[in-house]
């Protein structure tokens, strides 16, 4: 019994935490005042440049980090669609998750002789543990260091948001862009660094899922995950440490589905499956009107306006 405990909580932090980096570049985006909806398609750029460097190179964190730079140049044209010429940024999120997936598959097919999916990497993202001899509980919680670094980087954001002079500033630009304006904060600047930082982090959660969770990339690979990340972001009220929280229910709305699905119980696959996207959608209707976004969240800012 303990030993299935510890099997639910290993599960929920392994799947958990792509959704964490997904969430939590969210939530840093949204809070300079720029929706990103393109979480989706950043992650899936991501997942398949992490992998696909990671197969070339031997190197898994050369993978991971790589991946951060793709996600982080696709936000880039976000950014410039968004800040610099004032776009809807609904629609032009829309678009970077298209451009998301058709990037992906194209490089896939580039590079792999019109495959599909990537080959399988024989070098994964190192465990917590490291030796795969270890037994018991050590071996349910024997957790890749993705996990590690998504829990550090959410404490380095609620500091970096609530403790210091930037975090400060990049709230204010969210909540008030002229008052800010008027302090001489440079909006563009910081809408551009926070929303490229978000594109890193959700290449970071793609990559924690071919690099560590699944060893290939194929289409379905991220499979709505950078949409639950964006949920997340709603049910933890645009914090670091709300996120982090929404994203753990969410990931052990996952590891429930396998833990029953690998058990003797009379619950049809197929249901199992819609768990996580059902309960997504169960706590939208139940707390979005009780979340309150920053207030210049969606919105273009005019030098001047009011």
């Amino acid at each position: 019994m303990l030993d299935n405990l510890f099997l639910l909580i290993g599960i929920t932090l392994m799947y958990s935490t792509p959704l964490i980096f997904g969430g939590l570049g969210g939530m840093v985006s949204e809070r300079s005042g720029v929706v990103n909806i393109g979480i989706e398609g950043m992650m899936t750029v991501g997942a398949a440049t992490g992998v696909s460097v990671a197969y070339f190179t031997g190197n898994p964190w050369f993978g991971f980090l790589c991946a951060g730079l793709a996600g982080g140049l696709i936000a880039l044209l976000h950014a410039i669609a968004s800040i610099t010429f004032k776009a809807d940024q609904t629609i032009s999120g829309i678009a970077i998750n298209l451009m998301g997936s058709g990037i992906s598959l194209f490089m896939c097919r580039l590079l792999f002789d019109g495959a599909t999916h990537t080959p399988a990497v024989e070098r994964k993202i190192p465990k917590l543990f490291g030796d795969t001899r270890i037994t018991g509980v050590a071996k349910n919680l024997n957790v890749d260091l993705t996990v590690i670094f998504a829990l550090v980087l959410a404490v380095v954001l609620w500091f970096v948001f609530y403790k210091t002079k930037w975090g400060l500033r990049i709230r204010a630009v969210g909540e008030h862009p002229a008052a800010a304006d008027t302090l001489g904060i440079n909006v563009a600047l910081t809408r551009y660094v926070c929303v490229v930082i978000s594109g890193v982090l959700a290449g970071f959660g793609g990559a924690s899922v071919t690099l560590a969770i699944i060893s290939q990339f194929s289409p379905t690979a991220i499979s709505g995950q950078g949409f639950i990340a964006l949920a997340a972001v709603i049910f933890g009220k645009w914090t670091p440490h709300g996120v982090y929280g929404a994203c753990l229910l969410f990931g052990f709305a996952q590891a429930l589905t396998i833990i029953l699905g690998g058990g003797n119980f009379a619950v049809p696959s197929q249901i199992l499956s819609m768990l996580p996207y059902v309960l997504t959608i169960i706590i939208l209707i139940l707390f979005v009107g009780r979340s309150v976004a920053p207030k210049a969240s969606g919105v273009a800012y005019e030098k001047g306006a009011r």
